[in-house]
């Protein structure tokens, strides 16, 4: 055992005897990793003060590959949508493997045996629509946070991985879209120089450096390879300018379906 975990169990121990003094915090819980930390400030309690308090100990969550459920772990999940946003939260639950989202559907919403046990027929006669993991998404995001936060969710998903309208990109605030492409490759560019307009060759290779080359850019293009704004762009000589600006700021690049690329002029 090292020190700073030595400390870690007397620290815990101790807070539990502060609370139990000063608060009238008579339970802690915790995980059942916890039980050796929470019993320590019940002996502290007794032992100083004759005092009385109780631990309460669950099962950990797991994940199928065996780690731990918790906002230690990697790819945690918070509830404060400062921390994750409710699109990255509803991603979370969505992207549950099969085996995990058996066990979640049962911890995390009210539905009720016959409403799980249905759920799981329907999913294991298609397994690829993620029917339980779209309702144990569903019904989380809305519970913690909103029925527009969900729609916006959906909405989001369907726009980075479906066909979703750019309307709805012009519907969101900038911290909405910085949100949705967070992870993705994203480009500053001059506003000034946009304005003038810029042919596709250079503003992606040069101007924002989404592809190593002019050269290789124009491969991509003439191959169908490249969409802005969700259209396709039919030559490298296509000129793009400010009026191409989403919400005056943003112009979405696409590589294919899935490889998305952000531009943000100032």
């Amino acid at each position: 055992m090292s020190f700073t975990e030595f400390c870690y169990q007397l620290i815990q121990g101790y807070d539990f005897y502060h609370l139990w003094k000063n608060e009238n915090c008579l339970v802690q819980m915790g995980g059942s990793d916890q039980w050796g930390n929470i019993v320590t400030g019940t002996e502290l309690i007794r032992r100083k003060d004759a005092g009385t308090a109780y631990a309460i100990t669950t099962q950990l969550i797991k994940k199928a590959d065996g780690t731990k459920f918790g906002k230690t772990e990697s790819g945690a999940v918070w509830l404060d949508p400062e921390k994750t946003s409710p699109y990255k939260f509803y991603q979370f639950w969505l992207n549950a493997s099969d085996d995990d989202v058996k066990k979640w559907i049962r911890i995390f919403t009210l539905k009720t045996k016959t409403e799980i046990e249905a759920l799981e027929a329907e999913h294991d006669t298609a397994p690829h629509l993620r029917i339980l993991q779209k309702a144990l998404a569903e019904d989380i995001t809305v519970k913690t946070h909103s029925v527009e936060a969900l729609e916006t969710a959906i909405k989001t998903s369907e726009f980075l991985f479906g066909n979703g309208s750019l309307e709805f990109l012009k519907s969101l605030s900038e911290k909405q879209v910085l949100e949705m492409f967070e992870g993705i490759p994203q480009f500053k560019i001059s506003k000034a120089e946009l304005a003038s307009g810029i042919d596709a060759a250079t503003l992606l290779a040069e101007k924002a450096s989404v592809f190593p080359s002019k050269g290789e850019t124009k491969k991509l293009i003439q191959g169908g390879g490249v969409s802005v704004n969700k259209e396709k762009v039919g030559e490298a000589t296509q000129i793009f300018n400010a009026e191409h600006l989403i919400n005056d700021q943003f112009i979405v690049v696409q590589k294919g379906k899935k490889n998305y690329f952000l531009l943000i002029a100032e």
